[in-house]
């Protein structure tokens, strides 16, 4: 018998979480995401950038999962801001 392997989708966001789902779909993982976890703290997403918002999120519930996590980050920069999220 093996050992069930499993991947945090580290989100509360049903839509994300229903769209890796179907990505992860032929992975040999056990998928499951934050709302498993209600009590967790939150990560700190206080990066400069969308990739170290992601990474810091992944690292945070990496370590809370004893496990692999993935995440992401993601959102518009607008022009009339100076590129800041709008």
């Amino acid at each position: 018998m093996g050992i069930e392997r499993k991947l945090l989708i580290a989100t509360t966001n049903q839509g994300k979480v229903k769209e890796l789902r179907h990505v992860l779909s032929d992975v040999d993982f056990a998928l499951e995401d934050l709302s498993a976890h209600p009590d967790w703290p939150e990560a700190i997403e206080d990066g400069d950038t969308f990739l170290a918002n992601a990474t810091k999120k992944a690292l945070h519930y990496a370590k809370l999962a004893g496990g692999l996590a993935l995440a992401d980050d993601s959102g518009l920069e607008v022009d009339a801001l100076g590129g800041e999220p709008g």
